[in-house]
Parts: structure tokens; C-alpha cells; sequence
């Protein structure tokens, strides 16, 4: 990932952040997409998984 796609992820991220309306069951969307970003972003899968995050339960 070059770093044009990492800032494109990151001002997706404070974009969705600032969505946020602090009621955990209304964000619980926009929280997993943010959550599904940080994880490309940071290159993270669940352990013990050749999947990217399926199966890790967000």
C-alpha cells in the first residue's frame, strides 16, 4: 500500500470518527467499518487466520 492509499484510509477513518454519536447501538456500524480500515491500514488479520478478518467476528 503506497502511502497515497494510507492517507486516503486514515481521512476515511476521521471521517467516520467524526460520525460518531456516542450511542454505542447507532455506531455500531459505522464503529466496524473504522474498525475494517485500521485493520488494512495496518496490515492486521485475526491470529491464526490466512482470511482477512473473516470469521473474526466484527
Amino acid at each position: 500500500m503506497n502511502q497515497e492509499q494510507k492517507k486516503a484510509l486514515q481521512e476515511e477513518i476521521e471521517k467516520l470518527k467524526a460520525s460518531l454519536t456516542g450511542d454505542m447501538f447507532k455506531d455500531m456500524e459505522v464503529r466496524d467499518k473504522i474498525h475494517n480500515l485500521e485493520m488494512q491500514l495496518n496490515g492486521t488479520k485475526p491470529m491464526d487466520s490466512h482470511f482477512d478478518c473473516i470469521g473474526c467476528g466484527s
